[in-house]
């Protein structure tokens, strides 16, 4: 099948700056795909890396390919190519397959609603107090992350020891390191939090590499792998807990698809900040877990991304925008 390809480069500022212990993030940029097959069908992507050397990768790859390609070249040379760019082209070959997307069985599936994503700035606690009383007002689960390592220990510990206070006895916590802790420090803190029912998990404490310690960990308290599954894809066949999955950055996303059709226990969907074209996809994973066997709110970071066509989810305007 002969396909016929489009490129469209895109960059945008985050509505604000997200602090981790890893850096700082404040603009994204990337590229659009667009394919069109023999039958005139349609099928969307978007590639979005999130380190210089991976841009350069794909900017590489994409300089090189030609705007009319064979299906089956593309299928070939996508498992060599960095994960981005397989994200981007698996998506599009999966809309134009039917696999997913408006022609396909399910068509676009709703996200439920996302936990809030907040770093450890001054105002977090106005934040969780107005978010507690507006979401016990409604009856609802509010979902809590809280990003960590960014400031002394036993400040962010006066921190979750506020936060917790405010938050009624449904609601859920989650505490993002980014691989901020070392291992005692982050023993200690699983000690203490270690029968806090609100606490849902703690994100990839300890730095990728450290499997073992991780293990040790997750024997006391629920851990959350995220940087390590990128750094070491093998995991997601091996790790039992849960599994933050960002699917633009984790490769062709068809496979993550397969997972949560199957039921697969423990993965939860997390943004890495996308157009809406990729957006699509993250919600459309999130409602297929939100149905599976461990349910759990979705990390869309409501309120992070501007309010432009950039972001529509119908992808003709995102085009448009970019």
């Amino acid at each position: 099948m002969n396909l016929k390809i489009k490129l469209k480069t895109f960059s945008f500022a985050l509505n604000k700056t997200l602090t981790t212990s890893q850096g700082k993030l404040n603009e994204k940029k990337g590229w659009l795909i667009k394919i069109e097959d023999d039958n005139n069908r349609i099928g969307w992507g978007e590639v979005a890396p999130v380190n210089n050397e991976e841009i350069a990768q794909c900017e590489t790859i994409l300089t090189r390919i030609t705007s009319h390609i064979q299906k089956q070249e593309i299928e070939q040379k996508l498992i060599y190519w960095p994960k981005s760019l397989r994200f981007g082209f698996g998506a599009a070959l999966a809309e134009i397959d039917c696999i997913i997307g408006s022609d396909s069985k399910d068509g676009w599936l709703k996200a439920p609603k996302s936990a809030f994503l907040l770093d450890s700035q001054d105002s977090i606690i106005e934040q969780v107090s107005y978010l507690a009383g507006e979401f016990q007002a409604k009856n609802e689960i509010l979902t809590l992350k809280l990003k960590v390592g960014l400031k002394s220990n036993n400040q962010e510990e006066k921190i979750v020891e506020k936060l917790l206070k405010l938050l009624p006895s449904n609601s859920r916590l989650r505490l993002d390191v980014n691989g901020g802790w070392e291992f005692n420090q982050a023993k200690a803190w699983a000690s203490k939090l270690k029968d806090e029912p609100r606490l849902e998990w703690i994100e990839q404490p300890l730095p990728t590499e450290d499997i073992d310690g991780l293990m040790k960990l997750s024997k006391l308290i629920p851990i959350a792998l995220d940087e390590s599954l990128i750094h070491n894809p093998d995991l997601i066949k091996t790790w039992k807990g849960w599994q933050v999955r960002r699917p633009l950055l984790e490769g062709d996303p068809r496979l993550l698809l397969e997972e949560l059709v199957n039921g697969t226990k423990f993965r939860m969907i997390s943004t890495s900040f996308e157009t809406g074209i990729g957006r699509r996809w993250i919600e459309h994973l999130a409602a297929l877990q939100n149905k599976g066997p461990t349910p759990t709110a979705p990390g869309l970071a409501p309120g992070w991304s501007p309010k432009t066509n950039l972001f529509s989810s119908k992808p003709e305007l995102v085009w448009k925008a970019a």
